[in-house]
C-alpha cells in the first residue's frame, strides 16, 4: 500500500468532521445575516506588493506558473502575485474597485480559505477558513459599528457548540497616545512587543522593550504597566491616568474606548473585557481592536480578531474608512477535534436509508427515495440486497438515523425504524417527516 505524508498545517477533515464544519459555517452565516451582512467573494491572489506591504513576507505564499506564459508580451508572465493572507486585504481592494456599485455604508460577511506561513504549532494551519464581517463608509464611519461588531461576535460564538468566548477590546489611539507622550519613535515595533505580553510574559516584554526598541528603562516600564491594565468597566480610565502621561490622541483613544465598552453593558457580565495588552500585530489597525478567547482554552490563543482601519481602502473619492473582525473556525475546529471535545453525531447528511429486500425492488426502493426526495428529506437506497440486519448496521455505521422498509403490491404499507430509539412503525411517504435533531452536535463539557 502506497504510504502518504502528510503536508504540515493542512487540515483535511473526515466527512462528520466536514458536515460539522459545514453546519458551523452555516449558522455564522445566518447570524450575519439578521445583522445585514452581504456576502461576497474575492479572488483567491493578490499582486505581491499589496501583499507586501500589509503582511509579513514570511508567511505570504507566492504564486508563479511552472512554465512562463509564451503569449505573455516580452515573454514575461503577470507581475508576481501572492495567495492571500487573510481576506482584509482583499476586500479593500474590491471596495476600491467596485465602489460605483456598492451603497455605503457597505456591509459585508465573506468566508473563503485563506492560506498563511505559519510555522507548526498546535491551533496554527497553513491553510485554514476565515469567517470575516466588515462595514465600510464612505467619507467617514460611526463609532456605533465598532460598538457592534463585539456584540455580533458574543451572539454568533455563543450560538455555536464551542466553548463560551470573552471579547478583549482595546484602542490604538490609547497605546499610540501613551507612547507619543512618552517620546517614543518606534511606535510599530513598540505594539508588536506590547501584543505579545500573554505569550511570553511581563519580563521578557520589558527586556525587548529595551533592546529590541531602544526605551529607557522608566519608558519601558509604563508601557509594560499599560499593558497590564484590564477591566470590565470604566475604572481602567483612573489606572492609565494614574501612569501620569498626557496626549490629545490618548484623550480620544480613551473616550471610544468607553463608549463601545458601556455599548455593550447589557451583554453578560465578563463577556467583554477592556485588556490594554491588545494590540493586533498587522500594522493598518488605527481605533477600535479586538480578540476573543475560548474561556478556559485561553492558551490557544485568539480564536476572533479584528479591529478599525481607516486608511487600508486607500485611492478612492472619498476616504474609505472601515472595521471588521474574523471568526478562525479552523483553529476552533481543529482544536476541538484534536481534542475530542467535539464528536459530531450524524456523520452523513442521510436522513433515511431505504433497505433493499432484493435486486428485483431496486426499482421500487429508487421511486420510494425520490417521492421522500421531493419533500426534502434526503434519502438513499442502500446497494446490496443483504440481509436486513447487515444493511441495518452498515446505516447506523454510516450516520443514518431511520431506515425504511418497503411495503408491497398486497397493501402492506411502508415502514420506518428509527435507529436511535429502536422504534418501528407504519408510516405514508406522502405525509411523513423524520425527527429534527435540533442539536446536530455533541459537544463534551466545553460550554
Amino acid at each position: 500500500m502506497a504510504k502518504f505524508t502528510p503536508i504540515s498545517g493542512f487540515p483535511e477533515w473526515t466527512p462528520a468532521e466536514r458536515l460539522t464544519e459545514k453546519r458551523i459555517i452555516h449558522s455564522i452565516e445566518r447570524r450575519f445575516e439578521l445583522y445585514g451582512f452581504a456576502s461576497i467573494e474575492t479572488r483567491s491572489i493578490e499582486p505581491l506588493d499589496v501583499l507586501l506591504s500589509k503582511g509579513d513576507d514570511k508567511e505570504i505564499y507566492v504564486i508563479k506558473r511552472l512554465h512562463a506564459d509564451p503569449d505573455a508580451q516580452g515573454g514575461q508572465d503577470e507581475g508576481a502575485v501572492g495567495l492571500h493572507f487573510d481576506l482584509t486585504v482583499p476586500f479593500a481592494r474590491y471596495v476600491l474597485e467596485f465602489q460605483h456599485a456598492l451603497s455605503f455604508p457597505f456591509k459585508r460577511y465573506q468566508i473563503q480559505k485563506v492560506w498563511r506561513g505559519e510555522r507548526k504549532q498546535e491551533g496554527r494551519y497553513r491553510e485554514f477558513y476565515q469567517c470575516d464581517v466588515d462595514i465600510i463608509g464612505q467619507g467617514s464611519l460611526p463609532l456605533a459599528y465598532d460598538i457592534e461588531l463585539p456584540r455580533l461576535l458574543y451572539e454568533v460564538i455563543n450560538e455555536l457548540p464551542i466553548p463560551n468566548a470573552v471579547i478583549k477590546i482595546n484602542n490604538r489611539k490609547v497605546l499610540e497616545g501613551v507612547y507619543r507622550g512618552l517620546g517614543i519613535e518606534d511606535i510599530e515595533g513598540t505594539l508588536r512587543v506590547v501584543d505579545k505580553l500573554a505569550k511570553i510574559g511581563p519580563d521578557e516584554v520589558l527586556a525587548q522593550l529595551q533592546v529590541q526598541c531602544s526605551l529607557t528603562q522608566k519608558a519601558a516600564q509604563a508601557c509594560l504597566a499599560l499593558g497590564q491594565i484590564h477591566g470590565h468597566d470604566a475604572t481602567f480610565v483612573e489606572k492609565v491616568k494614574a501612569l501620569q502621561v498626557e496626549h490629545p490622541l490618548l484623550d480620544e483613544g480613551l473616550e471610544e474606548l468607553c463608549a463601545v465598552l458601556n455599548g455593550c453593558k447589557d451583554l453578560p457580565s465578563g463577556a467583554v473585557e477592556v485588556d490594554l495588552s491588545i494590540a493586533r500585530g498587522l500594522n493598518y489597525y488605527t481605533g477600535t481592536v479586538y480578540e476573543g478567547y475560548m474561556v478556559g482554552h485561553e492558551h490557544i490563543g485568539a480564536v476572533c480578531s479584528g479591529g478599525r482601519y481607516d486608511n487600508l481602502a486607500k485611492g478612492g473619492r472619498q476616504p474609505l474608512p472601515g472595521i471588521g473582525v474574523s471568526i478562525g473556525i479552523t483553529r476552533i475546529l481543529g482544536y476541538l477535534f484534536g481534542r475530542k471535545l467535539l464528536t459530531p453525531v450524524k456523520g452523513t447528511p442521510v436522513d433515511v436509508m431505504v433497505i433493499l429486500p432484493d435486486e428485483v425492488s431496486r426499482d421500487a426502493a429508487f421511486a420510494v427515495a425520490q417521492t421522500l426526495r421531493r419533500r426534502g428529506i434526503s434519502t438513499d437506497v442502500y446497494h446490496l440486497p443483504q440481509n436486513f440486519g447487515k444493511q441495518m448496521k452498515a446505516a447506523e455505521k454510516r450516520g443514518v438515523r431511520y431506515v425504511l422498509f418497503m411495503g408491497n403490491s398486497d397493501g402492506e404499507s411502508h415502514q420506518i425504524k428509527d435507529l436511535v430509539s429502536g422504534d418501528q412503525y407504519e408510516i405514508d411517504i406522502e405525509q411523513w417527516l423524520p425527527e429534527t435533531d435540533v442539536s446536530h452536535f455533541n459537544l463534551k463539557g466545553a460550554k
